[in-house]
C-alpha cells in the first residue's frame, strides 16, 4: 500500500514537472517570437479565415462566369420554347362592315324621307351609313368596331321589324346597346373560362369582353391579350414563377385601352389603376403598369409580361400598317443612311427590320464603319417611330479591278 502511494506521488510530481517545462518552453517561444500564444493563435485563425475567403471568392467568380456563359443561351431557349408552344391566328379588323340586304327597296326605307332616317341612325350610333350603287349591300363605316357592331345589329332588327322611323331607331339602338353590354360580359366570362382564370371582378370581365371589339395596329386586342396570357404562363413556368398569376397579368395588361375613364392617361397606368381598384394582386398591378416602362418594375412578373407583349405584337403578320405610311417609313430609313458622308447605297430589308448600308471603302475606314452604324441607329431611334427594333448593318469592302488587254 505504501509503495503504491509513493508511486502515485512520484507520478504527480512528474506531471507537474512536465507542465512546468511546457510552460517554460512556451514562455521561451513567446519571447523569441515576440508574440503571446493567444496572439499567435489569433493570427493563425485570421490567416486561415483569409485563405478560406479567397477560395470562396474564386469559387463564386467561377460560378458567376459559368452563369454568364449559359444565361444568354438559357434565355433564348425559354423564349423560343414559349413561342413554339403557342400557335394562334389573328383576326384583322377593318374600318367598314358590309351589311347585306335583300332588295334595293330597303335602301330607300333606310334613307327615309329627305334622309331623316339615315340622319337619326347615324346620330344614335355614331356610325356612317354609305348607301351607293353597290348591289344588295350597305356599308357601315366607323373606326370603332363596337359601334359598328351595335349599328349592324340595330339595322338588322329594324329591317326585320319593318318599322323604320327616327323614334323606332332610337328605341332599337338603346335596346341593342344593352344587349351588346350583356354580350361583353358573356365574352369575358368565356375567355376567362378558356384560360382557366377565376374570380375576376365583373367589371374587369366586362372590359375583357370589350377587347373583342378593339384593335391595335390591326391586331384584335382580345386575341392579342389571350396570346400574351398564354405566352406569359409558359414563360413563367420555364422560369419557376406562378403561371396562373402570369396568365392573369397577361390577359389584363392592355385593359386600359378599352376603359372610358381618363382618356388622357397612358393605358398601362390606367390599367394598373383599374386592376388595383378591383382587388388584383400587387404583382399583377405592377406588371400591367410597367409593361411600357411608365413605372418601375418591382417583381419578376413585370418583365415577363413586357416580353410576351412584344412577342405577340412584333411577330410577323400580327399587326398591319397603312401601306403608304409603311412605305414612307422605309424610305425615311434609307434617307437617314444616305445623309451620312461616305454612304454609297442603303436598303431597307426584312420588312423594315434591317437597314443595310454600303459605304465607299476609300472614304470610310473600318473604325469609321463602327461609328457610322451607331450614329445611324441613334438617329433612327431619335427621329422615327416603329414597332420592334431595327438592325443597322454597315458593309465596307475594297475591290481591286484590273483589265488584261
Amino acid at each position: 500500500m505504501r509503495d503504491k502511494l509513493l508511486f502515485t506521488i512520484g507520478k504527480k510530481k512528474s506531471w507537474i514537472k512536465c507542465i512546468k517545462m511546457h510552460q517554460i518552453q512556451v514562455e521561451q517561444l513567446e519571447k523569441i517570437a515576440g508574440l503571446t500564444a493567444n496572439d499567435a493563435r489569433n493570427q493563425l485563425i485570421e490567416s486561415l479565415k483569409a485563405e478560406a475567403q479567397d477560395k470562396a471568392k474564386l469559387l463564386v467568380k467561377d460560378v458567376l462566369d459559368e452563369a454568364k456563359m449559359t444565361a444568354n443561351k438559357e434565355a433564348k431557349r425559354i423564349v423560343i420554347t414559349t413561342i413554339q408552344r403557342v400557335a394562334s391566328e389573328t383576326a384583322i379588323e377593318n374600318c367598314v362592315s358590309v351589311f347585306p340586304i335583300e332588295s334595293e327597296e330597303i335602301k330607300g326605307r333606310i334613307i327615309g324621307r329627305e334622309g331623316r332616317n339615315i340622319r337619326a341612325f347615324e346620330a344614335a350610333t355614331g356610325v356612317e351609313i354609305i348607301v351607293d350603287d353597290t348591289p344588295d349591300s350597305i356599308v357601315l363605316s366607323g373606326f370603332d368596331p363596337l359601334r359598328r357592331e351595335i349599328a349592324r345589329l340595330s339595322l338588322q332588327k329594324l329591317i326585320t321589324d319593318g318599322r323604320i322611323h327616327p323614334a323606332r331607331i332610337e328605341e332599337i339602338v338603346a335596346k341593342t346597346v344593352k344587349q351588346v353590354d350583356d354580350d361583353l360580359l358573356e365574352i369575358g366570362e368565356k375567355t376567362c373560362m378558356d384560360l382557366g382564370i377565376s374570380r375576376l371582378h365583373p367589371e374587369l370581365t366586362r372590359l375583357v369582353g370589350k377587347m373583342r371589339y378593339r384593335t391595335s395596329y390591326g391586331q384584335n386586342l382580345l386575341q392579342h391579350s389571350r396570346e400574351t396570357a398564354n405566352l406569359c404562363a409558359l414563360m413563367a413556368s420555364e422560369m419557376g414563377l406562378n403561371p396562373k398569376r402570369a396568365k392573369r397579368a397577361g390577359l389584363l395588361h392592355d385593359i386600359g385601352k378599352v376603359s372610358d375613364e381618363d382618356p388622357e392617361q397612358p393605358h398601362a397606368l390606367l390599367g394598373s389603376t383599374l386592376a388595383e381598384r378591383y382587388g388584383e394582386h400587387p404583382a399583377v398591378v405592377n406588371a400591367i403598369g410597367s409593361h411600357h416602362d411608365e413605372i418601375e418594375m418591382t417583381n419578376l412578373l413585370a418583365p415577363v409580361v413586357q416580353v410576351c407583349d412584344a412577342i405577340s405584337g412584333a411577330r410577323p403578320g400580327a399587326r398591319r400598317e397603312i401601306f403608304e405610311s409603311y412605305m414612307k417609313r422605309l424610305k425615311d430609313m434609307e434617307d437617314i443612311a444616305m445623309s451620312h458622308e461616305g454612304v454609297f447605297k442603303s436598303f431597307a430589308i426584312q420588312a423594315g427590320r434591317e437597314l443595310r448600308v454600303i459605304v465607299q471603302s476609300e472614304k470610310i475606314t473600318d473604325e469609321a464603319a463602327d461609328n457610322l452604324s451607331f450614329d445611324i441607329s441613334q438617329k433612327i431611334q431619335s427621329t422615327m417611330t416603329y414597332p420592334g427594333q431595327i438592325k443597322v448593318t454597315v458593309i465596307r469592302e475594297k475591290r481591286a479591278v484590273a483589265f488584261a488587254k
